[in-house]
């Protein structure tokens, strides 16, 4: 790990130097290009001072305590300066190890989020709206800014389905676990009898991708216009707005219908199209690493059913790591962090353990 840590350290200086640079000062794509490297590495060199400073100090008071000769007093002290930094650098140690597991290379980008009514009917399409408001504002506590590509409204406020963006810096690396079925266990407003429903939701978060990622040939796409229908609204099957975007070779579809332009639901149809191909590309590389090298909490598969919300009790349980909080009001209004904190946690754990066993 040392040799490791001192090759991110003279990279880490490298980087510096070539940010001091008027050439590269001016090449904008470089300039931020290094500025992210120099990001990344930053949390791991000060975490290595801190390791090396804590180690020099138990050294010090490590040969203060053997060579011996020292009155009762400073004997103390030298002896809680011996405990104090020992303990301190097992806990960085641990967070250097957590530090130099390989990153996912989307963390940082923003997301799109698709949410889908499942088994349930209007209940399922009640919860996902609970979803939406859960993951929106969760965003916005977040400091992040989020834009709804398309929805599908019922009539009793419910949604069949709704995709939107979130963007802001590490956005993937909160969200990601998110995808999966998330089941519901609650008495409908519509049940007079009072028993309790279960009904499921589907979500799906996707990296955003970039266009120069994703280069999709116009000639692939087979696009539709149509009038906008849903829940209301002043210009809804008036105009047609609405716009399918058919990807040929892979048969995804993508409709949008939020915008009163076919330009922009146009723009944004594409955009989801593109990161769901990007996420269809990294599934099938994902699918190619060896199932003991991989995260067991799951960050993707879209039948794995990963949580129950359970209103009579007030309980939320996320199946994959066993998480259990009775405070499902707070966290429906977007106080995420407690479940998401857990998840990287375990996470990391697994990663950890996997790179023990290679």
């Amino acid at each position: 790990m040392i040799t490791q840590l001192r090759a991110v350290r003279n990279r880490y200086d490298e980087i510096n130097n070539q940010l001091q640079d008027p050439t590269v000062i001016n090449n904008n794509e470089l300039y931020r290009s290094l500025m992210k490297d120099y990001k990344n590495l930053t949390p791991i060199v000060e975490t290595y001072d801190a390791y090396d400073a804590a180690k020099g100090a138990f050294e010090e008071a490590k040969e203060m305590l053997d060579e011996g000769g020292l009155d009762a007093e400073f004997k103390e002290l030298a002896q809680a300066e011996y405990e104090e930094n020992k303990e301190k650098m097992a806990f960085l140690e641990e967070r250097l190890k957590i530090l130099l597991l390989p990153k996912d290379e989307n963390d940082d980008r923003s997301v799109i989020v698709e949410i889908r009514g499942g088994a349930g009917g209007e209940e399922a399409a009640l919860f996902a709206h609970s979803l939406f408001r859960m993951y929106t504002m969760y965003a916005e506590t977040r400091g992040w800014k989020y834009e709804v590509l398309n929805a599908n409204e019922t009539e009793l406020g419910g949604m069949k389905e709704v995709s939107f963006s979130i963007e802001g810096e590490g956005a993937y690396s909160r969200l990601k676990f998110e995808s999966g079925v998330h089941r519901v266990q609650r008495v409908p407003e519509t049940e007079t009898q009072g028993r309790v429903h279960t009904s499921t939701v589907t979500v799906a978060v996707m990296p955003e991708a970039e266009e120069v990622e994703i280069d999709i040939n116009p000639a692939d796409l087979k696009i539709d216009t149509f009038r906008s229908s849903g829940a209301g609204g002043q210009h809804i099957n008036k105009t047609s707005s609405a716009i399918r975007v058919t990807h040929l070779p892979t048969g995804m579809v993508v409709e949008c219908q939020d915008e009163r332009s076919q330009y922009k639901n146009k723009d944004k149809a594409l955009k989801v199209l593109r990161s769901r191909l990007l996420a269809q590309k990294q599934a099938e590389h994902d699918s190619k690493i060896a199932a003991e090298r991989r995260s067991q909490v799951g960050t993707g598969d879209r039948s794995e059913r990963i949580r129950t919300y359970n209103y009579p009790q007030g309980r939320l349980t996320d199946h994959r790591i066993g998480l259990t909080l009775y405070k499902l009001d707070t966290i429906l209004n977007g106080v995420l962090d407690e479940v998401v904190d857990a998840l990287v946690t375990a996470d990391q754990a697994e990663k950890l353990k996997a790179s023990t066993e290679e």
